[in-house]
C-alpha cells in the first residue's frame, strides 16, 4: 500500500498530534536546566516548577490594590475586543460581500476600494487611529476591523460570485427578486465559508488586538505582557502566551464545530 493512502487509526492519530507537543515540551526542559544550571539567576528560560507556580498566582491571586483578580479581567477586556472587531468585521464581509458578489454594480465599485484598503498595513493606521478615536476602546476594535475586515470582503465576494449561474437562473425564472435570491440562495452557501474566514482571521486579529493593548491600555493580555516585560518577568510572560494560545485554540475549534453542526454538507468527504 502507497504512503499517500496509509490513514492513522485514532490511538496513532492522537499519537501523532500530541507528539511535537511532547517534543517542544522536551526541549524547553532540556534548554532551561541547562541554562538554569550554567546561571541559577537566569530568567530566560524559567523552570517547569517556576511557570506553574507563576500559573497558580496569575490565576488564583488577587490584586492588592483592586482586589480583583487581574488575570481574568485580562482575559475578560481581551476577548470582548477581539469579539468586537471579529464580530463587526464579519457583518461587514457577509453584507459587502453578499452585495459585491452578487451584483455586478456593486463589485464594480466595492472591489477595488476594498482591494486597496487590504493592502495597508493596518499597524502603520494605529497612530492615525489613536488621534482621531483617543486611546479608548472604538481605536482597538476600528484596528482588529480594519486589519481583518478586507480580507474577508474579499473572500465572501469571490465565494458568492462562485454561486452556480444555474442556481440563479431557476430562482429568476420561479419569480424571485434580487433580495431573495440573495437571502435563499447565496447567503446559506456563503455562511459556511464566513465561518471559515473568521477562523483565518483570528490569527491576525489576535496579533492586532495585541499591538494595540500593548500601546495604550490599562488592562488586557497585551497590555500585562508588555507591562512586566520591563522586569524580565519570562515566567509571567510565558503564561499569558500560553493562555492566549490556548483561548485561540478553542475559538478555532468552537467555530469548526459549529459549522460542522450547522453546516454539514459543507464538510470535506472523508
Amino acid at each position: 500500500m502507497r504512503w499517500i493512502n496509509r490513514r492513522p487509526g485514532r490511538p496513532l492519530a492522537v499519537a501523532l498530534a500530541l507528539a511535537p507537543f511532547a517534543l517542544a515540551a522536551l526541549a524547553y526542559v532540556a534548554g532551561s536546566e541547562a541554562r538554569l544550571a550554567a546561571n541559577p539567576a537566569d530568567k530566560l528560560l524559567p523552570a517547569p516548577s517556576t511557570l506553574w507556580d507563576a500559573a497558580m498566582a496569575a490565576l488564583t491571586e488577587a490584586d492588592r490594590r483592586s482586589g480583583e483578580i487581574l488575570f481574568w479581567n485580562d482575559t475578560f477586556a481581551s476577548l470582548t475586543r477581539l469579539a468586537l472587531g471579529v464580530g463587526i468585521a464579519a457583518a461587514l464581509a457577509l453584507t459587502l460581500g453578499l452585495a459585491a458578489g452578487l451584483l455586478p454594480l456593486a463589485g464594480a465599485g466595492l472591489s477595488p476600494f476594498v482591494a486597496a484598503v487590504s493592502m495597508a498595513p493596518p499597524l502603520a493606521l494605529l497612530p492615525i487611529l489613536f488621534i482621531v478615536f483617543g486611546l479608548g476602546e472604538v481605536s482597538k476594535v476600528a484596528l482588529i476591523v480594519i486589519g481583518t475586515a478586507p480580507f474577508m470582503i474579499r473572500d465572501m465576494a469571490g465565494r458568492v460570485a462562485e454561486t452556480p449561474v444555474e442556481q440563479i437562473v431557476k430562482a429568476e425564472t420561479l419569480g424571485a427578486s434580487s433580495l431573495v435570491i440573495a437571502l435563499r440562495v447565496a447567503l446559506p452557501q456563503a455562511m459556511p465559508r464566513l465561518i471559515q474566514a473568521v477562523r483565518l482571521s483570528l490569527g491576525p486579529a489576535w496579533l492586532f488586538l495585541i499591538a494595540a493593548e500593548a500601546i495604550a491600555a490599562t488592562e488586557g493580555l497585551g497590555y500585562r505582557i508588555f507591562l512586566v516585560r520591563r522586569y524580565l518577568a519570562m515566567d509571567v510572560i510565558l503564561v499569558y502566551v500560553a493562555w492566549i494560545t490556548i483561548l485561540a485554540a478553542l475559538l478555532d475549534l468552537a467555530l469548526r464545530r459549529l459549522s460542522a453542526r450547522a453546516f454539514p454538507w459543507a464538510e470535506p468527504a472523508r
